[in-house]
């Protein structure tokens, strides 16, 4: 079970998500954009930072990195795909994610612990969560306002896959703890089969209680679970 975290020109995060699987168990290889041969992988992980500078937009270039058709393969085949701040952008500019991340509502860079609700445990993401779990994570982005059109966002509201939403400390979803005026408070989403999934905060920033704390590694834990399994019979993706 080895996991590829990739890294892309201006990737800034793929050591600590890879610290943050080691301490899971999960064995995790850093894996350059231009490998376009994953098949020895059991997951797969698009770490945080500026791909290309985030020039056009984030996301936008580095959906035409070679890898990035390796990725597409394996989250058809099962594998688990996750995405991580700017790992989402990138996910849903390659179209395996709907919607989009635009600038934040108060156009500024956010850059500070947030508290998420989880909303569904049917994916890769939030398997070993619990419904309504509220999780303390660092947020740090400038474009991680969530997008997309009426009939994407009742389409995935409807088929469970909303997997996180800003809320309070104490699990309420408000225009108030919504921290970058992302629609409908949501912070992270997941294909409909439920094996590629993404997260605008950095549960991998929240991995050991010394960063100020574990709630990450919840969500972290049913990404390695499902890695463990054949990406043909994975049985979250199957559900």
């Amino acid at each position: 079970m080895t996991i590829a975290v990739v890294v892309f020109p201006g990737t800034n995060c793929e050591h600590d998500a890879v610290h943050a699987l080691t301490l899971l168990g999960a064995d995790a290889e850093l894996v350059w954009h231009r490998e376009t041969d994953l098949d020895d992988f059991s997951g797969i992980v698009l770490p945080g930072g500026f791909a290309h500078g985030d020039y056009l937009r984030t996301g936008a270039i580095a959906r035409f990195s070679p890898v990035m058709a390796a990725v597409t393969e394996a989250a058809d085949t099962g594998k688990p795909v996750l995405g991580i701040c700017n790992g989402f952008q990138i996910l849903c500019e390659a179209g395996l994610l709907p919607g989009a991340l635009i600038a934040n509502r108060d156009l500024a860079f956010v850059c500070k612990p947030i508290h998420v609700r989880v909303e569904s445990t049917d994916t890769i993401l939030t398997s070993a969560a619990t419904v309504g779990d509220v999780l303390r994570i660092p947020l740090n982005s400038y474009e991680g306002n969530y997008i997309a059109p009426p009939q994407d966002l009742a389409a995935i509201e409807a088929n469970g896959q909303i997997t996180l939403r800003y809320c309070d400390e104490n699990g309420d979803v408000s225009d108030l703890a919504n921290p970058n005026g992302s629609t409908n408070n949501i912070a992270g989403i997941s294909n409909a089969r439920g094996n590629v999934a993404a997260v605008m905060p950095h549960p991998e920033r929240a991995a050991e209680l010394i960063l100020g704390s574990d709630d990450g590694r919840r969500l972290l834990e049913g990404f390695v679970a499902a890695t463990k399994t054949s990406p043909q019979t994975n049985s979250v993706a199957a559900s």
